[in-house]
């Protein structure tokens, strides 16, 4: 059993995880929390390498079974090489994305099935789930609006796929959140990110039995 605290960060495309964790990182080490940041699909090299593979705008032709695949290969690699192991050092582990992701793009917004990717969710990861999943919800234009407008941010194959599956990703999301209300937590992602940042870390610190 792990000793460690496992968080993913969820959301729809242009949600803001990855400018919360930036803000938040400096306030847990202040803390004295060892914090190791990673994300999906990557996170080492053979992830990484997969992801090249996935996300390539070039790649418009990918099956969605395959790509589904290719997620869950890389998910296995990098849990085992980097996820556990901090773990089992009881550190604070923080996933931009995980196990959710693939339910709802694959699942919900691929329209696979739900029950399979679950299998394959459990093959990969011997079961394991966060402690605690962040939900930076946000409207999906709203969201894609942000990517648009944010010159500086890798535009991948996913942010060039058509409204009608981001808005069907969003909703599979909520429709996790309905199931797992207890493990996944909604973050109101429309708000400026120093609100978004202070709703989040009230959140985590609760879970983790931190003093505010």
């Amino acid at each position: 059993m792990s000793k460690g605290f496992l968080v993913s960060l969820e959301g729809p495309e242009g949600a803001g995880k990855t400018s919360v964790l930036e803000a938040l990182l400096p306030i847990l080490e202040e803390k004295g929390v060892e914090v190791l940041t990673t994300r999906e699909p990557g996170g080492v090299l053979i992830g990484e390498k997969i992801r090249e593979v996935i996300l390539d705008p070039s790649h418009t032709q990918m099956d969605a079974k395959t790509e589904l695949l290719l997620y869950i290969a890389s998910r296995r690699q990098h849990l085992v090489e980097k996820v556990l192991p901090a773990l089992e050092a009881g550190k604070l582990v923080i996933m931009d994305r995980f196990i959710d992701s693939s339910l709802a793009y694959q699942g919900f917004g691929r329209g696979l099935d739900i029950d399979a990717i679950d299998w394959l969710n459990q093959f990969a990861t011997d079961g394991l789930k966060p402690d605690l999943t962040l939900y930076f919800d946000i409207e999906v234009e709203e969201g894609l609006a942000r990517i648009a407008a944010n010159s500086n941010r890798e535009v991948n194959r996913l942010d060039l796929e058509g409204l009608d599956l981001h808005k069907k990703v969003r909703q599979g999301y909520l429709s996790l959140l309905d199931k797992e209300g207890s493990r996944i937590v909604k973050i109101d992602a429309s708000f400026p990110l120093e609100q978004v940042v202070e709703t989040t870390k009230s959140v985590l610190f609760d879970r983790m039995g931190l003093a505010k």
